[in-house]
């Protein structure tokens, strides 16, 4: 029952990060969080130069804490967790959604 209801999580936050413009992600074979890709978003027109640059100002404007690619050897990428609650990835998926618009 875990794993079908880990499977629904992941592939609820995959499909929602893919509809968000400039967020690119693959669904991943394991684990409890995804890797989505933020580059389209690191340019001159958002001010953001690095996914650390994405990732503290996700934390401070949106209320979302995730961790940069860039901490793994991913630079360009961010890292988010499914291991939590239906109710709050659904909050964090409007939360990252509003946040990247806004950067536009």
């Amino acid at each position: 029952i875990r794993s079908k209801e880990f499977k629904k999580r992941r592939d609820f936050v995959v499909k929602s990060l893919n509809k968000i413009k400039g967020i690119k992600c693959l669904i991943p074979n394991g684990a409890f969080y995804v890797f989505p890709s933020c580059k389209d978003l690191l340019n001159k027109k958002t001010k953001l130069k690095k996914d650390a640059d994405f990732v503290q100002k996700l934390l401070e404007k949106a209320n979302v804490a995730v961790v940069q690619g860039s901490a793994f050897g991913l630079e360009g990428y961010f890292r988010i967790s499914y291991a939590t609650s239906m109710n709050n990835l659904k909050k964090a998926m409007e939360r990252i959604k509003s946040f990247c618009e806004s950067l536009s």
